[in-house]
């Protein structure tokens, strides 16, 4: 049996034409991870995340200790128990598994990654160490690109929850801070200007508002931004195996963001991802 049940909206809009927003009704399901279904599914979304960088994270090892704790974590399927998770989101105690490959991983790289912000780097030095006695929850999260973002605010409702009922059988799940690393993609500012002179035409047909012309670097997490209200350090970077580009380079810039939160603001998280991202009304 899931979880519990959405009803949820995909869209699937032309870009460059006159035709108005086709709407899709998808139930979605939420199901503890399953060890014998998600792994393949669960290794690409790691891919996802970590992009041309994944070959520094040790990806079958991370996806085989993420599968090795069912009770906390949620997927997203549509079609039952038995099919691939659309989404998946579920956190690991850094310091319990620092023996792991893909942990090891994952500390070294984001502490290469934070060399641009000292003051992160430090912290996370001090709170990654082998003898700290903080613990680091890293926070993976991850789902197809068409996934509404509706779906996040009850993945993080029902994470907190099982944190609770873990530490109330004293599992280790008592965090300090925790980690969440994301995708971002940058668009250049004459990019921009092109893309919004475009639309603007369309929109102005259309009686509705132009996007900005302003270029910069974005997440493709929206929930991306609730967590740095609240993150004590933020951090946007390049991969470390990002393929060269010219200006005749197909397709988006891409780069990680690396944000740090104290584990207390974990339930005034969920509060905001909820106002922010309501489920839609049927």
């Amino acid at each position: 049996m899931p979880k519990r049940k959405q009803d949820g909206e995909q869209q699937d809009e032309d870009v460059g034409g006159d035709t108005e927003t086709s709407r899709i009704q998808v139930d979605f399901e939420f199901f503890d991870p399953n060890p014998d279904i998600d792994f393949i599914a669960l290794k690409r979304l790691i891919g996802q995340l970590f992009q041309t960088d994944i070959d520094l994270i040790q990806p079958q090892e991370l996806a085989e200790l993420i599968l090795s704790q069912p009770l906390v974590g949620t997927t997203i399927k549509t079609d039952g128990r038995e099919s691939d998770p659309y989404a998946f989101l579920t956190v690991l105690n850094m310091q319990v598994h620092k023996e792991n490959p893909s942990i090891q991983a994952i500390a070294s790289y984001v502490l290469s990654k934070a060399v641009a912000n000292p003051a992160l780097h430090n912290t996370l030095q001090t709170i990654l160490a082998p003898g700290a006695s903080s613990h680091v929850g890293f926070i993976f999260s991850e789902r197809l690109i068409n996934m509404p973002v509706e779906v996040v605010p009850h993945m993080y409702r029902m994470l907190v929850d099982e944190i609770q009922w873990a530490c109330d059988d004293g599992e280790p799940y008592h965090f300090s801070h925790l980690l969440v690393l994301s995708r971002t993609y940058v668009v250049a500012a004459e990019d921009a200007e092109a893309e919004a002179a475009v639309a603007q035409q369309q929109k102005r047909r259309k009686g509705a508002a132009a996007p900005s012309s302003t270029g910069g670097t974005f997440s493709f997490h929206h929930e991306d931004e609730c967590i740095q209200q609240l993150a004590s350090y933020s951090l946007d970077y390049p991969l470390t195996h990002a393929v060269p580009r010219d200006k005749e380079s197909f397709g988006l810039e891409q780069g990680g963001r690396l944000m740090l939160i104290s584990a207390d603001k974990l339930p005034q998280l969920v509060q905001n991802l909820t106002t922010t991202f309501p489920q839609p009304s049927q």
